[in-house]
Parts: C-alpha cells; structure tokens; sequence
C-alpha cells in the first residue's frame, strides 16, 4: 500500500503570484546567424591590397626607400594594404569582419592622405613628388602617386560603402584615431631636426620649419587635424545612416534580425 498524498505541504514555500522577469539575453545576435562566405568582398579586397602594395613598392623603388617609406600616403598606402588583405581572408573564410575601429582608421588616414596631396600639394611649385622618379620611365612615378591619392582613397570609399556592413563606428573613436596623425607630427619635425644638412629634410612644404618657422608649422598642422577630426566625424555620421549592403537571408532558428 501507498501513503496517501497529503493536500497541504506547509513546509515548501508559497509560489509568487507574480511572473519572473526574463532578463535579456547576453548573446549578440550574429552568435545565432550562420556566416556565409563573400567571394566578391573577398576579390575586391585583395585586388586593393594589391593596388596598395605596388604603388607603395614602385615609389620605393623609384626614390630613397628610407625617405619615401616616412610619407604619410606610403603608410596609410601599407595599413590599408594589410588591413584589406585581413579583410579579404575574412570574407573568404565566412568570418567576423574586423572591428569597424580598426577599418576606420584605415579609410581615415587613407582619404585624408588623398585630400591633403589635392588641396595643397597638387599645384605646388616646385612640383611635389615622393620619389624623383629618375631610376624609371618617366610615366611610372606620376602613375603611382596618382593611384595612391586618388585610386586608392576611392576604391577604400567604394568599399566601405558597397562591401562592409553599417553602424560599427562610433563617434569615441574619432579622437583616438588622431593619435597616429600626431605621432607623426612629431615623427616628422624630428626628422627635419635631425636632418639639417639634407635638402628633403622635411618631407611636406607645409610643414617646413625653415621656410615657415615653428609658429606657422604649428598653425597649419592644426589645421590639417581639424579637418582630420571633421571628416572622423563625418565617417562616423555616414556610417550609422548609409544602408546596409550586406544583406543576410532571414534566419530559421525564429529570430528576426
């Protein structure tokens, strides 16, 4: 025989009458969406990693490795070179893509570099070359400085707008990224003191101590971090309301993102 089951049990405690709150969940949502791989973002991204790497090498080879590699186009040229390759591997490999504050950076410094060569260094007088260009055809030089400022920044532009998803910028980022362009500020002025008998020991007119004096190079190197700061600004705001190209198909595990 089985003891009966007794009606009250005074020793368990009474049931809440009110409903538990549900805390939200923790998992981002694209733990629960299947990556897929992007061959077209992949290509494009390594034909630009490409595009980068033989400007960069051709100036190199055309002038003094040690002085053109201090440019800042050449640098941002190299970062956006490895970051597009990283980029690439990603996309092939069904991947995260990298951090939206590692490939900002990268179209920062890439199209200010472009913006700069255009609004002053373009016309100047005497002509402004990275490299003389004196070991080559006479075409190849000015072929390469055209596709590391004009190509490259708009091929960067073309991809971030076109390949990359929406909204990973933030505006907090904008004053970190200023921390390479006054590293190498200071890079440069140090070069030029270190450097007095050499007749390209500043390598930007702008920026030249003895033609211009500290006060003037300081002047206009503020200016040129203004608009560093205003065209951040201005990614981060075109990040957050461009539309998304990446389209992902709707998930079947009943989330709807």
């Amino acid at each position: 025989m089985t003891a009966p089951i007794p009606r009250d049990i005074p020793d368990l405690p009474a049931l809440p009458r009110t409903r538990p709150r549900i805390l939200p969940s923790a998992v981002p949502a694209r733990a629960v969406v299947p990556l897929v791989r992007r061959p077209v973002a992949a290509a494009y991204r390594l034909a630009l990693a490409l595009l980068a790497t033989g400007a960069v090498l051709v100036e190199t080879l055309l002038g003094s490795p040690a002085r053109v590699l201090s440019y800042f186009a050449i640098q941002s040229a190299v970062v956006l070179a490895v970051v597009m390759l990283a980029s690439a591997r990603r996309a092939w490999l069904a991947r995260h893509p990298l951090p939206g504050a590692v490939t900002g950076a990268t179209l920062l410094y890439v199209t200010m570099a472009g913006l700069v060569h255009h609004v002053l260094l373009a016309d100047a007088t005497p002509r402004f070359a990275m490299a003389d260009g004196s070991a080559g055809p006479a075409w190849l030089e000015p072929l390469a400085a055209h596709t590391l400022h004009t190509v490259l920044p708009v091929a960067a532009l073309l991809e971030w707008l076109l390949l990359s998803p929406p909204a990973r910028m933030h505006l907090r980022q904008a004053a970190t990224w200023l921390l390479y362009p006054l590293a190498y500020l200071a890079f440069t002025l140090a070069r030029g003191e270190l450097l007095p008998g050499s007749p390209t020991r500043y390598l930007y007119p702008f920026l030249d101590v003895v033609r211009h004096g500290y006060k003037n190079v300081l002047a206009n190197a503020l200016l040129v971090g203004l608009a560093f700061y205003a065209l951040a600004v201005l990614l981060v705001a075109l990040d957050h309301a461009r539309p998304n190209p990446v389209r992902r198909r709707p998930s079947k595990t009943g989330f709807r993102l």
